[in-house]
């Protein structure tokens, strides 16, 4: 994951999460007695009106739950909050309303080609810092048909200071990751492939291991990233905590390899969902939805090994886009070879998702030498030392890696000496260490032997 925020400290409870939270406890009127004062202190507030208009559709109120949830699409179009409109936009879907028109409006904005795109791109937003002083909630001895008459009046009331402030022209907006790379009609495509998800707090959207066959993008909220401790019964390693706009678990759609790492909501959030399911479909009716996203995935994949491998890590800014140049991208099935025991070597692989199985062949049972995941290399040991393959190396899990054939490698050698060090170093290694797996399973495979 890229281009998250910060990981910050302890999380502040703010009143429209107590809101979310009786609203996930099915204390709709509870949470709206919450929310109708804040969107009343806060007019503008594109998220304040998607609460109530959604609470009031929790309560049955359809006609004023339309009003709300357009108007809040509406008011999150004009402040350049995509996942906010998308969010909006499902909710309606839900309810079998016509979005046509709010599809129209949302690409108009964001698309490839709009004039409101900017060409400078920003950090994604921070969670906006809370008032100072929130308005109490509604009395609660205001209850059913009049509780839902005053919240009504105040989202009416709110769509008009909104329909007034819109009369000035709206400001350019931070081109979308992803999106703003569709054209209009491919945008709107991908757009309806995703549904809207309310999550409570401490709900883990993502379990580290578990296979994944979606991706997210989070509207409102704040998730912390996390992954298992290598020890033993220690304490889960704190990576990143997202904010809005932040897309993660995208690499679902590239491969079925299991999730890296655990993202968890540290708040009640809003979040998008897009299955591989429903957006293979897109891409199937739109092959610029495929393109967009395969290079996509290419690019964070990329990004994320860049940090981790040392071949790629090595080189400068300026010389990794050439380096990048010489690799291919493959991918393999779970349980399919990527190199054979005694075959003469074609190449180096970098793996980039999932994991593989380093196996070492004498007998009649293999011996587990290595499991490898993101980051790690191999086939160097056949490449570099010039003989054949003295492992396989098998998919453990659906696996895509980064592939670079002998004949390019003796370039990025001359190109980058330092890297070839450092390869035959780890081929070395490799080497003895697969040895001393072979010899200590023939000596207790004598152990065994009875004359």
């Amino acid at each position: 994951m890229v281009q998250v925020p910060p990981l910050q400290g302890a999380v502040e409870e703010r009143a429209i999460d107590r809101a979310l939270s009786l609203a996930l406890d099915d204390d709709h009127e509870g949470a709206l007695r919450i929310a109708a004062p804040l969107l009343e202190a806060a007019p503008l507030s594109a998220f304040d009106t998607f609460v109530t208009a959604w609470l009031l559709g929790k309560l049955s109120r359809k006609e004023e739950s339309e009003l709300g949830l357009r108007a809040a699409l509406e008011r999150a179009v004009f402040d350049g909050n995509l996942p906010l409109a998308i969010a909006a936009q499902a909710l309606l879907r839900e309810a079998e309303l016509p979005v046509d028109a709010e599809l129209q409006s949302m690409a108009a904005a964001f698309a490839k080609g709009s004039p409101r795109l900017s060409d400078r791109r920003t950090a994604p937003p921070q969670m906006a810092a809370a008032p100072t002083k929130e308005p109490p909630p509604l009395d609660e001895e205001l209850k059913g048909d009049e509780l839902i008459e005053r919240a009504t009046e105040i989202l009416k009331a709110a769509k008009a200071a909104q329909d007034e402030a819109s009369l000035s022209a709206a400001e350019q907006v931070t081109p979308q990751i992803l999106f703003s790379a569709l054209d209009p009609a491919s945008f709107q495509a991908t757009i309806a492939a995703f549904e809207v998800r309310f999550v409570p707090d401490e709900h883990a959207l993502v379990e580290e291991g578990s296979v994944g066959n979606e991706a997210f993008i989070l509207a409102r909220g704040e998730l912390d990233v996390s992954k298992k401790s290598m020890k033993p019964g220690g304490a889960p390693l704190a990576l990143a905590r997202l904010g809005k706009g932040a897309l993660f678990g995208e690499m679902a759609l590239l491969s079925s390899a299991p999730r890296t790492a655990t993202v968890t909501a540290c708040r009640p959030s809003v979040v998008l969902a897009g299955s591989k399911a429903a957006l293979d479909r897109v891409a199937a009716q739109a092959p610029e939805v495929g393109r967009v996203f395969a290079e996509f995935c290419r690019r964070r994949m990329l990004d994320n090994l860049m940090r981790t491998n040392f071949i790629l890590r090595s080189a400068s800014p300026s010389e990794r886009p050439a380096l990048i140049e010489r690799f291919m991208v493959r991918q393999f099935a779970q349980g399919e070879r990527i190199i054979a025991q005694g075959s003469p070597p074609d190449g180096l692989h970098i793996v980039a998702l999932g994991e593989v199985n380093v196996l070492h062949h004498d007998g009649t049972e293999p011996t587990l030498v290595a499991k490898l995941g993101p980051g790690e290399v191999v086939g160097e040991v056949a490449l570099i030392l010039r003989r054949p393959a003295i492992t396989d190396v098998v998919a453990h899990h659906p696996t895509v890696t980064l592939f670079l054939q002998r004949d390019r490698f003796l370039g990025l050698a001359r190109a980058h000496p330092k890297i070839f060090v450092e390869l035959y170093e780890l081929a070395v290694h490799r080497d003895q260490e697969t040895a001393s797996a072979a010899s200590a399973e023939a000596a207790e495979t004598e152990d065994f032997v009875l004359v």
